[in-house]
C-alpha cells in the first residue's frame, strides 16, 4: 500500500495522513519532516533551509529511499509533501521500481476557497511544542495547548496575502502532475470540507 497525498493549503493533507497511516497501520512520510530532521545533523541542508534555498530533487529522493527501505514500510506508508515536480514524479517512479514496488493510490484534497480562507486565519499554533489547532480540531481550553498547556498564537504567515499566493503556487506546480496521474488512472480527488475520519473509507474505496 502506497498512497500520495496532495493538495492545496489547508486541505487537511497532514491532519488526513496521520488517520489513514493509523488505520493502515503504515507510516505518514513527510519530506518536510525528514528534511527538518536531518538539518539537525546536516549543516549544508540546515544552511540551505535557513536560506529558503531549494534542495535538489535528487538529495529528497535519496533521503527518501533511505526512509521507505527501513522496516515499517515494509506494508506500504503515505507520502505527503512529495512528489512536487514532474521531475520528482520521474524519480519517484524509478525509485519504486528499483524496489519493486507501486503506487496504490494518489489523492488529491480539495476545498472551497472560502473554506481554506476560513481553516488557515482561525488556526493556531501553541508557542512551545508546535501542535496546530483550528476549525476542525479546536483546544478544550481557548488559547491553551491540550498538550503542554503553552499559549496558541497566530502563525506569521497565515494572512489572506500569503494565503493567496500558496493557493495560486499550488495551483499552478500541481496541474502537470495531477493530469499525469489523472492518465494513469492512479488519481482521486476527495472534497475535504467533510469529517476528516472519512479519508480511510475514500481512500480505500475503488
Amino acid at each position: 500500500m502506497i498512497y500520495i497525498l496532495t493538495g492545496g493549503p489547508a486541505t487537511g493533507k497532514g491532519t488526513r495522513s496521520d488517520i489513514l497511516a493509523k488505520a493502515l497501520d503504515i507510516p505518514h512520510i513527510s519530506t518536510g519532516e525528514i528534511l527538518r530532521e536531518v538539518s539537525k545533523t546536516n549543516e549544508d541542508i540546515a544552511n540551505k533551509l535557513s536560506r529558503g534555498e531549494l534542495i535538489s530533487d535528487e538529495v529528497i529522493t535519496q533521503l527518501l529511499k533511505d526512509r521507505i527501505t527501513k522496516e515499517d514500510c515494509k506494508k506500504g506508508f503515505i507520502l505527503d509533501g512529495y512528489p512536487r515536480t514532474l521531475s520528482q514524479v520521474d524519480l519517484l517512479d524509478d525509485l519504486l521500481n528499483e524496489l519493486g514496488r507501486k503506487i496504490t493510490k494518489v489523492i488529491e484534497l480539495t476545498a472551497p476557497d472560502e473554506l481554506v480562507y476560513k481553516r488557515i486565519l482561525e488556526r493556531r499554533q501553541c508557542s512551545k511544542c508546535g501542535k496546530m489547532y483550528g476549525i476542525d480540531f479546536p483546544p478544550v481550553k481557548d488559547n491553551i495547548c491540550d498538550d503542554c498547556g503553552g499559549e496558541l498564537v497566530i502563525r506569521t504567515d497565515d494572512t489572506k496575502e500569503t494565503l493567496k499566493k500558496r493557493i495560486e503556487t499550488y495551483k499552478a506546480n500541481s496541474k502537470d502532475i495531477l493530469e499525469h496521474y489523472k492518465k494513469v488512472g492512479l488519481l482521486k480527488t476527495v472534497d475535504s470540507s467533510g469529517h476528516p475520519e472519512r479519508i480511510v473509507e475514500e481512500a480505500t474505496e475503488d
